[in-house]
């Protein structure tokens, strides 16, 4: 089902939880591949446009509007929560040249396969901790850091935008409502 169809999930760990789970509206998702011959000017050319540098591994960076994550080498996820995939994926390859010649890269609007989930509070590193498989250590992952892992038996992306206890998911949007349910279950102490 498209993410954009739906509501997203409202299920909830309640006000006086250590931990608040839940899913966020719908962001513009677009993947970014780089040629590598031409890794230097596309860097320059979607840095132009995104106003933040392409990151290195294990990286994120820009503040929401949008984040850039590492997703690989030479492949980028571009997540905004205020334009449309569509707009932000004709203004990236613009950027990259296709209005002028060859693009140095390729861009796709993947808004549809993911849905992001949100754990934020003192107990969201806890919960982490007991789902995810490798567990981030929260020294290691540090604000700005983006990396794969496996959640409740789900290869996610998992993005610490900033310096709060907040983290954010991005899980294949069918399913979405399984981790979202593993999460919150953990959250509640239910999970042994």
């Amino acid at each position: 089902m498209n993410p954009s169809a739906r509501a997203p999930l409202t299920r909830g760990a309640g006000p006086d939880a250590a931990v608040s789970v839940r899913e966020l509206p719908p962001y513009a998702q677009v993947e970014l591949r780089v040629d590598p011959e031409e890794a230097a000017p596309a860097a320059r050319m979607a840095a132009e446009f995104l106003s933040c540098a392409l990151p290195g591994p294990g990286r994120a960076c820009g503040d929401g509007r949008p984040h850039v994550l590492w997703h690989g080498p030479g492949r980028y996820l571009v997540v905004d929560e205020s334009a449309t995939g569509r707009g932000l994926a004709i203004g990236l390859a613009c950027a990259l040249g296709g209005e002028y010649g060859a693009v140095c890269g390729s861009v796709v609007d993947v808004s549809a396969r993911y849905a992001v989930l949100e754990l934020c509070g003192p107990g969201a590193e806890g919960v982490l901790a007991r789902d995810c498989a490798p567990p981030p250590r929260p020294r290691a992952f540090a604000p700005g850091r983006y990396a794969p892992t496996t959640l409740a038996g789900v290869r996610v992306g998992l993005h610490r935008p900033g310096p709060s206890p907040s983290y954010r998911v991005l899980v294949p949007a069918d399913r979405a409502g399984h981790v979202l349910d593993r999460l919150l279950e953990t959250a509640r102490g239910r999970r042994s």
